[in-house]
């Protein structure tokens, strides 16, 4: 069985439930929009090498950051990290939604799951095409 659909309705899932749990929280949907895609930022790593932008990515990509930054907003009652986490939460089921996962260190391709995928694309050249003005 290929684990892809799997992999991308578990994405929807999670990015469809962080939306939920925004809505409930009152979170300003400008910020929503705004922040949702700042966890790409990671991605400047890959100008440097491969290794670092995997480490980078992967670093920002996990959601034991969001994970843990909830976890402290709930301990230390601070209702605008609990926000944030939402949003980064968000942002990681949006990118596994559309089959972007956590990477290796040789390539920037697929879930790190699909170890031959080329699904997602080359991200990292269009990143440097896009840096270099090309």
């Amino acid at each position: 069985m290929n684990p892809r659909p799997l992999l991308h309705l578990e994405g929807a899932a999670v990015f469809g439930l962080s939306i939920l749990a925004y809505h409930w929280s009152h979170g300003s949907w400008l910020q929503f929009a705004v922040l949702l895609l700042v966890p790409d930022v990671s991605m400047l790593g890959y100008l440097a090498n491969a290794r670092l932008g995997a480490i980078t990515y992967n670093a920002v990509h996990s959601y034991l950051g969001p994970l843990a930054l909830a976890g402290y907003s709930f301990g230390g009652n601070h209702p605008g990290l609990f926000l944030l986490a939402l949003i980064w939460i968000g942002h990681i089921g949006m990118d596994r939604m559309l089959g972007f996962g956590l990477k290796y260190p040789t390539r920037f391709k697929g879930h790190s799951s699909e170890p031959g995928s080329s699904h997602s694309g080359d991200r990292e050249s269009v990143l440097r095409k896009t840096l270099a003005g090309r």
